[in-house]
């Protein structure tokens, strides 16, 4: 009888061994299980930040209108507001974050403190029916009108000091952790869980919102809360590199003039460094004028509908309808944008987004015509917010990016705080003719056309798609 001897086994050599693929930024290196772990951890949490956004908005929105607020004063407290927060917090902020070291890193640390005030901020907001009659109660000779614009405007703008700073800081997050050659991607999965939310909302609770607004504020701020500050406990930061000192106060200078010193630093060094390169602020001007564009459609929505109509229900379904297409097209944007560049990408939606608008100045005058233009309206400005997504992270330097992309948010928030109401007085002025948003958002997007060329322009002579190079 024979017997079998086992085989002998033979060590593969190390050359023999494919390395893992593996992707880097700054000093993390992942493999593709840190990827996908990574991204399930910002996509959880995008999803609780995309349901603070796409309820928050909508809600308020139609709570203003309910209480039927001239149209100057809707656009003040919707868009002007925030802009001059904005305009206050971002520079702050994002260069305070740029140059913190921590163990908890540069950016967690600011997301950990907004979170809960963000939380608290939406569920005042739903309470402020409720606190708002029991002051009127104690202030009996003043207007309830006024009372409860008093309450909704200190939650309102609780919300948005937290919403604003949060935003700032969180695309730097993304900045920091996610590969540049990735971005692009990232930020495709970002818009669909975005669109997501949106359907879920639109669909199934927009309708209801004028009977359980309080329930809805409420459960949307504490899942926000608890959702949030749970994904800034697992996602790590890397290493940064020490920031360059900014300011040498005098040798044995007062504290009172060492703090001023550094002050005027600060300033100094933030406008020099964004506002010095003409091929920034062409970029700063551009992503203004594109943003701008679809603000006028965006935050007349529903009064335009009600004017025709329209009951929140259908505009809740046809706005899921809009978020549906959308997110068929998010990640295939997203995949193009890392391919073709977003700049390219952004102009082609520019101009498609000239071709709807113009379409809607002249036909949007019926219930069914507004459905159409709006749907058209809604995909094509999310086209365009997906496509741009990540054009900071390819444009900005990378080490300055909240920096500069809080740069962008000084330049958008000085014009849009008189642009939306002023579009809102044109709309009081004209009888409530809400066909004029679909008029400036066609000018106003020829315009971004146009910058996104002049800058498309200089990109190229800074070595294009393929060897760019961010001017320092």
């Amino acid at each position: 009888m024979s017997t079998l001897s086992p085989a002998p086994v033979v060590k593969a050599s190390p050359e023999a061994v494919p390395p893992r693929k593996t992707w880097r930024v700054g000093t993390l290196v992942y493999t593709s299980g840190g990827l996908v772990a990574l991204f399930s951890f910002l996509i959880f949490g995008d999803f609780a930040l995309s349901m603070r956004d796409r309820s928050v908005s909508p809600i308020v929105h139609w709570y203003l209108n309910h209480l039927q607020v001239p149209n100057y004063l809707y656009a003040i407290l919707l868009s002007s507001f925030p802009a001059a927060l904005a305009l206050i917090l971002c520079p702050i902020i994002s260069f305070k974050s740029d140059r913190l070291r921590s163990r908890w890193g540069r950016r967690i640390p600011f997301l950990i403190i907004t979170t809960p005030l963000a939380a608290a901020g939406m569920i005042g907001l739903g309470l402020t029916p409720h606190i708002a009659q029991w002051v009127h109660s104690h202030f009996p000779d003043q207007s309830e009108l006024l009372v409860t614009l008093v309450c909704f405007g200190v939650f309102w703008a609780l919300f948005e000091f937290a919403a604003i700073a949060g935003s700032a800081v969180f695309g730097g997050l993304i900045n920091d952790v996610v590969p540049r050659e990735m971005v692009g991607r990232f930020f495709g999965l970002f818009r669909a869980i975005s669109l997501i939310d949106g359907m879920i909302f639109n669909y199934w609770l927009m309708g209801k919102v004028p009977d359980h607004f309080t329930l809805i504020m409420v459960i949307v701020g504490v899942y926000y809360g608890v959702a949030f500050t749970w994904v800034c406990l697992k996602v790590k930061e890397g290493e940064y590199p020490p920031p360059a000192p900014i300011v040498v106060p005098e040798p044995g200078a007062a504290d009172g003039r060492r703090f001023l010193a550094n002050l005027r630093g600060s300033f100094a060094t933030y406008f020099r460094e964004c506002f010095t390169n003409s091929y920034y602020i062409s970029i700063f001007v551009m992503m203004m004028v594109a943003g701008l564009s679809f603000g006028p459609v965006n935050t007349f929505a529903i009064p335009y509908a009600a004017s025709l109509g329209i009951s929140m229900d259908t505009y809740g379904k046809f706005l899921a309808l809009t978020f549906c297409i959308s997110l068929v097209l998010a990640y295939p944007l997203g995949w193009l944008a890392d391919l073709l560049h977003p700049l390219r990408l952004a102009i082609g939606v520019l101009v498609l987004y000239v071709l709807v608008t113009g379409w809607g100045m002249f036909f949007a005058k019926s219930a069914g015509a507004f459905l159409f233009a709006w749907v058209a309206h809604g995909v094509i400005s999310g086209c365009y917010f997906t496509s741009a997504a990540s054009l900071g992270q390819r444009l900005y330097p990378h080490s300055r990016f909240a920096q500069f992309a809080s740069a962008a948010t000084i330049v958008g928030a000085l014009v849009g705080m008189a642009y939306t109401p002023a579009v809102g007085l044109l709309i009081d002025q004209t009888g409530r003719a809400y066909r004029y948003t679909f008029v400036i958002g066609c000018l106003t997007a020829t315009v971004a056309l146009v910058c996104a060329g002049l800058v498309y322009v200089k990109f190229r002579k800074l070595g294009g798609p393929k060897d760019y190079t961010a001017p320092e």
